[in-house]
């Protein structure tokens, strides 16, 4: 009977839907003060990066009275914004430039065993996409906020060597040509 009743029990649980494993950052988090009447009103924004080290990242802003709501605001629309950039090993398939602002980042692919070599804004998106081996540098500002979008400008210029075949209607045997076999 005991048997009966714990099959049942275990039959009308929904299999559990795997959490995802996520890598966030809080980039920084800024306060900002209204003048009121009775003094001064706190007000918190945080800018985050949340990637899965898998080839998906997002970024997001978010607002509120406490640090910690602006921050969990921020976390939840980050991985709402999450989208995906090809890679290629551990390490992107070309060079990229992007602007945002007066910010520029130049971002080159690097051989196996480089690391990231990159500064604060820019590494975290990196680790966060789950890049092993880069070269980046920042240009111009470096308002934390305006690093990274244009850290994202320039990772969004990326395209993988399929969708560039299929953009030019080829395949990637057409593109490269044929692999020249050496006889051993």
């Amino acid at each position: 009977m005991a048997e009966e009743r714990n099959r049942r029990n275990t039959a009308n649980k929904a299999p559990q839907a795997p959490v995802e494993e996520y890598a966030e950052a809080v980039l920084n988090v800024r306060r900002v003060a209204k003048v009121i009447k009775g003094g001064r009103r706190f007000a918190f924004s945080a800018l985050v990066v949340v990637g899965d080290r898998n080839g998906k990242v997002g970024i997001a802003l978010g607002k509120s009275r406490e640090v910690s709501s602006a921050i969990a605001k921020a976390l939840k629309r980050a991985r709402k914004s999450m989208f995906a950039i090809p890679l290629y090993k551990t390490t992107i398939p070309f060079s990229v430039e992007g602007t945002h602002g007066s910010s520029r980042v130049i971002i080159r692919s690097a051989s196996k065993g480089t690391g990231v070599i990159a500064g604060g804004a820019v590494r975290a998106v990196m680790e966060a996409l789950g890049v092993r081996d880069i070269l980046a540098k920042s240009v111009g500002s470096s308002n934390s906020q305006n690093v990274v979008k244009a850290t994202i400008n320039a990772l969004k210029k990326l395209r993988s060597a399929q969708h560039i075949a299929a953009l030019r209607g080829k395949s990637l045997q057409d593109l490269f040509g044929e692999k020249k076999h050496v006889a051993a």
